[in-house]
């Protein structure tokens, strides 16, 4: 009896694409106003690292993020959409898995104090590992039709 089912590879590459689309829901559903022009994210941000209890998080966050909130978030909205559409297209892919992996742990590190909070980016940066790690690139991708990462 012949049955439809997934191959390893697509499967690896279904999980990528739920990841971009995890990915482009998350910028989505910003409010990009309050972002861009009131900094409520990066305030938000700076709020809870002013409090944390890792004295690396509190001086990371005042030496790179404090003097430009502007730019920084600008660059999380934009990078949440720009991985979104990475690992749905499967354009440089190992790219933005690694890029996604370092955002969500970085997300993991501001928050750590709450970790009820982060199942889902303990679930995102799991998904890129494997994704990452079992090359989901080279199914259902831009990559793979270009021949790149073999």
């Amino acid at each position: 009896m012949d049955t439809i089912w997934l191959t390893g590879a697509e499967w690896l590459a279904v999980l990528r694409i739920g990841l971009g689309l995890w990915w482009l829901e998350s910028w989505r559903h910003k409010d990009r106003t309050a972002w861009f022009q009131r900094g409520s994210g990066i305030a938000w941000a700076g709020e809870i690292a002013d409090r944390h209890r890792w004295r690396a998080v509190r001086s990371g966050y005042q030496r790179l993020v404090a003097p430009r909130p502007r730019v920084m978030a600008y660059t999380v909205v934009h990078a949440e959409l720009a991985l979104g559409l990475g690992l749905v297209s499967g354009f440089l892919t190992p790219v933005a898995l690694l890029g996604g992996l370092l955002l969500n742990l970085i997300y993991l590190t501001l928050m750590i104090h709450d970790m009820a909070e982060q199942g889902q980016n303990l679930m995102m940066a799991l998904i890129s590992a494997v994704a990452f790690f079992g090359m989901s690139w080279q199914t259902w991708s831009l990559d793979s039709a270009l021949g790149w990462f073999l």
